[in-house]
């Protein structure tokens, strides 16, 4: 697995998805991927690639690896209180409906747990939230809103039993009335264009693998998709250290506001 051998498979990858790995740290992917290619017992990045390649099941299988779809309910549940007992009472005194962005949204977990506190606040009010994912095969999971045990175990049981049905094989399917909250879409947030005029966008524990240059970049345009006093809520472990040159006011830890005009 030698540097040409990296170079073909990046450019492969990139033609097949869109995926750029030179916009991710190249030591931690090469690492991580490599792991995967050595398992699979390939002696090469593009021979595995090739491999992958021709069974639709397997591909999606390496873009969820790749793509690290890790995600459950209320996750960080301190975090969601702030949201509930500071943050959107805050916003909704500016914007009575909430126009919101969960980036990067994985298997549907953020955007329906803010339906969820949504619902709970603002019983009659239809808020907008936006969901969105550059894994295919992960969007089609979120929409379906189809979860196992482990998948909400984090969540109180009369969360539970107020906003999932049971379905005939032990699972829990998100009810309608929380589904209707969410509209889901593809997006790359290195290549794509952003929409503008959101009071809330949340993208976290997405990053982890991006270089420093594809953050900063990412988060100066997250700050021109915030209305002004809008808020971009970050991963626990994704302090943006220089936020104040981005042009953020620090509004608490992970909460960083683009200032009113």
């Amino acid at each position: 697995m030698d540097e040409q051998d990296w170079k073909t498979f990046k450019q492969k990858l990139k033609s097949r998805t869109e995926i750029d790995l030179d916009l991710y740290k190249e030591p931690q992917m090469k690492r991580r991927i490599g792991n995967l290619v050595s398992r699979s017992e390939f002696d090469s990045f593009s021979g595995y690639f090739d491999h992958v390649a021709k069974d639709k099941d397997d591909f999606a299988a390496f873009i969820e690896y790749l793509t690290i779809n890790v995600s459950e309910f209320f996750r960080t549940p301190d975090k969601f209180s702030k949201l509930e007992t500071d943050v959107i009472p805050d916003l909704m005194k500016r914007s009575p409906k909430l126009n919101i962005w969960s980036a990067g949204c994985s298997i549907g977990a953020e955007p329906y747990s803010l339906a969820m506190i949504l619902k709970e606040m603002t019983p009659n009010t239809k808020h907008r939230i936006l969901a969105s994912d550059l894994d295919i095969e992960i969007l089609a999971k979120a929409k379906r809103g189809v979860y196992q045990d482990n998948e909400i175990k984090s969540m109180s049981p009369e969360r539970i039993a107020k906003y999932f049905d049971k379905t005939p094989d032990g699972k829990y399917a998100v009810k309608d009335e929380i589904k209707r909250y969410i509209e889901f879409k593809r997006h790359n947030l290195l290549k794509d264009p952003f929409e503008k005029g959101f009071d809330l966008i949340l993208c976290r524990n997405v990053v982890i693998y991006f270089t420093e240059a594809a953050k900063d970049e990412l988060y100066a345009h997250f700050f021109e998709a915030l209305k002004p006093g809008g808020i971009l809520f970050v991963g626990a472990t994704e302090a943006i250290l220089n936020f104040r040159r981005l042009g953020y006011t620090s509004y608490q830890p992970f909460f960083y506001q683009r200032p009113l005009e």
